[in-house]
């Protein structure tokens, strides 16, 4: 197809329309007045957003407990993209969702017919259209609610915000109490261990074993001395001694060794057991606010002069498309009659 040919088949396209302007601009015309009509009785919904970042997950004991002051940095710094992906499970869960359902009579405030057949299935459908969560691209999460009272809206937003922590303060103290009375339970019977222990050593130290080593090595010295200086009081003493010695000393020394291995034992049970126990009533943010939800001065949705011109646009360019398949649908019912 040459240049003149489409030259003039584009000519004749453009007086083609020409011809049917008034068609086009009546579709046009009435379009952008029934799209200004329903864009007016759409409800505008003011926007309120809340952006957290989310803290590093890390255990809150050991970082409080620990004697390294470098590590101890950890609770200060931002969570990266696990964390984020993390907290965003967190947002969509029930517990959240319920929670604000419940305090702000959703059901009622979005104007839902709780006699109708799935009553909870259309809350629920709102509730995600009004009230978004995303990650943005600095691992940061937004939190966004439109709502047609702008004072509810930024308070839903606040709310979900102070939420995450609740939420994730009962996941966290739910294993943190489990670990805890394991950690209890083993404490106290090391605890109980260690004392019998100690109880068994004070009675072989009533038979005067206090040191098993030197004493058996002072009292054969001893033994060895009377026998040669010929003192039988003496020699009959060290006697009883190493005779006391030999039955419960080598008790005494393993008791005694038993008890400092228990005791090392017992400081490492000792000290998680203090890490668990804080874990399980301590009450730790999980998120940094870059800043809360406030009141919005002027609606988000709809927009409506968007509305008309996307409305008045997308008819102009259906009228012509229609105007032209009517008119090649014509030559062709006009050929195949002539063709008869």
């Amino acid at each position: 197809m040459s240049e003149q040919t489409i030259q003039w088949h584009s000519i004749e396209v453009i007086a083609f329309l020409y011809r049917k302007r008034k068609i086009i601009l009546a579709l046009t015309l009435t379009a952008a007045v029934l799209s200004a009509i329903i864009s007016f009785l759409i409800t505008p919904k003011y926007k309120s957003s809340v952006i957290i970042f989310p803290a590093t997950m890390t255990s809150v004991s050991k970082e409080l407990l620990t004697e390294a002051t470098g590590t101890q940095k950890n609770l200060l710094k931002f969570g990266e993209e696990e964390e984020a992906e993390q907290l965003l499970q967190v947002l969509y869960s029930d517990e959240i969702r319920d929670k604000i359902i419940q305090k702000y009579n959703l059901m009622k405030h979005y104007d839902i017919d709780s006699t109708a057949a799935y009553p909870k299935t259309s809350l629920y459908e709102e509730f995600s259209d009004n009230i978004s969560f995303r990650k943005t691209e600095y691992f940061s999460v937004e939190i966004k609610v439109l709502d047609k009272n702008p004072k509810i809206a930024a308070d839903i937003a606040n709310d979900i915000c102070d939420l995450v922590d609740t939420a994730m303060n009962r996941m966290l103290k739910e294993r943190a109490v489990q670990a805890l009375r394991i950690f209890e339970r083993q404490y106290f019977d090391y605890i109980k261990s260690v004392r019998l222990l100690e109880d068994s050593l004070q009675k072989l130290q009533s038979y005067g074993i206090v040191d098993y080593e030197n004493q058996s090595r002072s009292y054969t010295r001893g033994y060895a001395d009377a026998i040669l200086k010929n003192d039988a009081r003496s020699t009959k003493i060290m006697e009883d001694k190493i005779a006391i010695l030999s039955k419960f000393g080598t008790t005494y020394s393993s008791i005694q060794e038993f008890l400092i291995n228990q005791s090392k034992q017992l400081s490492i049970l000792k000290h998680k057991h203090t890490e668990a126990k804080l874990d399980a009533n301590l009450d730790l943010s999980h998120k940094f606010i870059v800043n809360r939800a406030t009141i919005a001065e002027k609606k988000s949705y709809p927009v409506r002069w968007l509305i008309v011109v996307l409305s008045t646009t997308s008819t102009f360019l259906l009228a012509i498309f229609l105007v032209i398949a009517i008119e090649n649908l014509k030559q062709i019912n006009f050929k195949q009659l002539d063709g008869k």
